[in-house]
Parts: structure tokens; C-alpha cells; sequence
């Protein structure tokens, strides 16, 4: 995921999206846990955009209170 992506998203989108992350990221955690997951790499950029998304919901968040 771009941060290009993420600046164009509305904050309900943001919100949408961060849990559609988070949710992937407890499937990525429980298939490493089981010994099913074949893409480790995965689990980086997963948390990776869990914090873009984060950092520019909380930029928007502030910029809409200014």
C-alpha cells in the first residue's frame, strides 16, 4: 500500500481499512503460530501499513480540529 493511497482515503475509509488490517494481521500471527504461513514477509508489511494508516488517520485528525 502506497501513502499516496492512504492521503486520498476519507476518514471512514481509514478506519475501514485499519481493521481489515489488524484482522489480517491476527490470521498472518495464527497461521505462523500453526506452521501454515508461507509468507513471512508478509507479516512486516502488514504491520508496516497498520502504522502508515495510523499516522495519517491521527494527521487528519488533527488537521480537521485546526
Amino acid at each position: 500500500m502506497k501513502t499516496s493511497d492512504v492521503h486520498a482515503m476519507s476518514e471512514d475509509q481509514l478506519k475501514d481499512e485499519l481493521a481489515k488490517l489488524k484482522k489480517e494481521q491476527f490470521n498472518l500471527r495464527f497461521q505462523k503460530a500453526t506452521g501454515q504461513l508461507e509468507q513471512t514477509g508478509r507479516i512486516k508489511q502488514v504491520r508496516r501499513d497498520i502504522a502508515r494508516v495510523k499516522t495519517i488517520a491521527s494527521q487528519k485528525a488533527s488537521a480537521s480540529k485546526a
